[in-house]
């Protein structure tokens, strides 16, 4: 039987040589075919992966808890009560880690210049744990792990009151008794982009800090939990009703519907993409086997007078497209390897392009990376296989289908 295997090969083999630029040309075609989806598909896991770890991993989250319907109109007065008894219980069952936040809108002004402002109040020891947004700064630090009546700022809304870091920001709010709360911060440090909301409005201060200016003795409005990848977000969120079962629970893809739908265009896309090149590789490889079938008639019509069966002679033809797309994905699979892993260390500036771009709302680096994986080079070899396989059966059929008598005769 392995005798047989190898003989058969050898002889597809020797048939696809013997006309060598044809079969060079379709090579170079598919091959090339086989590099650009490789080397598109590791670009774009690249960057939707970048997206999505934007989105989770500096502010967002993976899913978020809050009070039933606060998410609708944003009341500072809809909160989750004993926000630590519901840390204490995610630690326990090791969902997380877990940041707390308490939201209310204010004005902050520098000077003659003034704004509006979303303020947070955050436990900067379990937002710097949970989150990477602790770390992603333009300018200064972070909070302390003490109240110390600090700011970091949105780097638009930094811009818009010329702030600095080590500048005095008057913070004006209506706290939760009806008073008018107003105090006096010092800027210690401006963020890097994250998102036009977090750029143009977002002032950070200690949970304490939030709690004095806003009259807010207890109560949170959201808890944000970041598994990293731990977790599946269908499981994620089947747990988190399950331990807080009185809270509103969100995964990223509920609370930015708009990321979650343009990933799903992204794969709708890339698949129309792939389709486009795989129809292109078919037709180079049903045109050599045309081509080749045309060539041999005499050759298929002896075999089928000594006694060959028809599916004998269709797998012969089928073998010699499935040789000739192993050789041409080999080529395709070492030039795709090695332009994804160039773009995955290098990368393509598109700095100069677009400047800095964000993708609904969430920021994008303009420093574009592969992603390499198992599934970018698999999947497009297996399938250009499975191409070439069917673009072959056409010309099998018609060579199976030769008159012996008719096919001895042709010229």
């Amino acid at each position: 039987m392995m005798g047989e295997t190898v003989s058969l090969l050898r002889i597809a083999w020797r048939n696809l040589w013997r006309n060598r630029r044809r079969t060079f040309i379709t090579i170079t075609a598919v091959s090339l075919n086989t590099m650009i989806l490789i080397t598109t598909y590791s670009l774009m896991d690249g960057m939707l992966g970048q997206t999505v770890r934007n989105i989770t991993q500096l502010v967002t989250g993976e899913a978020q808890l809050h009070a039933p319907g606060y998410l609708s109109d944003r009341s500072f007065y809809k909160t989750l009560s004993d926000p630590q008894a519901i840390l204490q219980t995610l630690g326990e069952r090791s969902v997380g880690p877990a940041a707390p936040r308490a939201y209310g809108y204010g004005l902050v002004s520098q000077g003659a210049k003034s704004g509006g402002a979303l303020f947070w109040g955050v436990e900067p020891a379990m937002e710097e744990r949970a989150f990477d947004l602790a770390r992603h700064l333009g300018e200064g630090s972070f909070l302390g792990p003490s109240p110390q009546k600090a700011l970091v700022l949105g780097k638009k809304l930094a811009r818009s009151l010329n702030a600095r870091v080590g500048s005095e920001i008057v913070v004006l709010v209506q706290a939760a008794d009806g008073s008018l709360g107003n105090d006096l911060f010092t800027v210690a440090g401006i963020l890097g982009s994250v998102g036009d909301g977090v750029d143009r409005n977002a002032a950070i201060m200690h949970l304490d800090d939030f709690r004095q200016l806003f009259v807010m003795p207890q109560g949170i409005h959201e808890i944000a939990v970041n598994t990293r990848d731990r977790i599946p977000l269908a499981e994620l969120t089947a747990i988190l009703s399950r331990l807080v079962p009185g809270a509103e629970v969100k995964t990223w893809h509920q609370l930015l519907p708009t990321i979650s739908d343009m990933i799903q265009l992204s794969n709708a896309s890339m698949s129309l993409f792939g389709a486009i090149f795989f129809i292109a590789a078919g037709l180079g490889v049903m045109n050599t086997m045309l081509m080749a079938t045309y060539e041999r008639a005499r050759e298929f019509g002896l075999l089928k007078a000594l006694g060959t069966s028809p599916w004998r002679i269709v797998w012969d033809v089928t073998v010699e497209a499935w040789l000739l797309a192993c050789v041409s994905t080999s080529i395709g699979i070492l030039s795709g390897l090695a332009a994804s892993y160039a773009l995955q260390e290098i990368g393509l500036d598109t700095s100069g392009l677009a400047g800095e771009m964000t993708i609904a709302g969430v920021v994008f680096d303009p420093v574009w990376r592969a992603a390499l994986s198992l599934k970018a080079v698999a999947q497009p070899v297996f399938i250009m296989w499975g191409v070439c396989i069917l673009a072959a059966l056409y010309p099998a059929a018609m060579s199976a289908r030769l008159d012996p008598v008719e096919s001895m005769h042709q010229v």
